[in-house]
């Protein structure tokens, strides 16, 4: 696969997850502050966001090395989103509900390029210490 279609399978498989965090976020905002909701939000999308970019996006398998350092690109996104959508908010004078698909979009070259680079590196076997002569 190229790395244009990739690229357009990882927008695809993020809008989903943008949508899924977006829906989280506006129920978790009638009960908490918009930073807390924000990062409740962004953790529980996060485990459904693995799959699909493993299973849609590089058509890779799933693997736990994977799993576990899939956060790993995620908190480039984190960051990018949060200080995003602290700087419309509290900066720019930008709603709370609107602030966060805003942010996410800066954070789409960055996210690609890391989750590319973890899901497609080659899982290698453990080697194995050889004997002592």
């Amino acid at each position: 696969m190229t790395v244009s279609a990739q690229l357009v399978r990882f927008v695809l498989v993020g809008a989903v997850n943008t949508a899924t965090y977006y829906g989280c976020y506006l129920l978790l905002l009638h009960a908490l502050p918009y930073l807390a909701a924000h990062t409740l939000a962004f953790a529980l999308s996060m485990t459904g966001s693995f799959f699909l970019t493993s299973y849609v996006t590089y058509r890779t398998r799933p693997t736990w090395r994977k799993f576990l350092l899939f956060p790993l690109t995620n908190a480039a996104n984190f960051v990018i989103t949060t200080g995003g959508v602290y700087l419309l908010v509290d900066v720019a004078g930008f709603s709370s509900r609107y602030a966060p698909p805003v942010a996410a979009a800066a954070a789409i070259p960055v996210t690609f390029l890391l989750s590319r680079t973890i899901m497609l590196r080659p899982d290698t076997p453990r080697k194995t210490a050889e004997p002592v002569p």
